[in-house]
């Protein structure tokens, strides 16, 4: 790797171009760039200088959705949570889905951001 130096009065410098495009970046990868900032900050420094925090967030963020969409729908089979439910009572399935994806997000946050 090479760096450039830039001369500014008296003092060089370092070039450092750091790659933060956090625009394309979800939601789970934005809460896991605010746990690091705050409870891991020597990980996340260390992962901002090197260029690697881009690329761990968005891994991180299609993780999450990965594993969410995982447990949703094993919950939806175990529950016995159905189109035809949806169907015959909606407030029901509603009130269930809205239970599920609470529950699997909670798991997903524990796993895999705030870790």
């Amino acid at each position: 790797m090479e760096i450039t130096y830039t001369k500014c009065g008296d003092v060089y410098l370092p070039g450092l171009i750091i790659e933060d495009d956090v625009s394309t970046i979800g939601k789970y990868g934005r809460m896991r760039k605010g746990y690091l900032k705050e409870h891991r900050s020597a990980l996340y420094s260390s992962m901002l200088l090197s260029g690697k925090l881009f690329r761990h967030l968005a891994e991180i963020d299609q993780a999450c959705e990965d594993r969410l969409e995982l447990i949703v729908r094993q919950m939806k089979a175990q529950e016995g949570v159905t189109e035809e439910l949806k169907v015959t009572d909606q407030l029901e399935w509603v009130r269930r889905m809205n239970s599920i994806r609470n529950r699997a997000e909670e798991i997903v946050l524990h796993e895999l951001v705030y870790c």
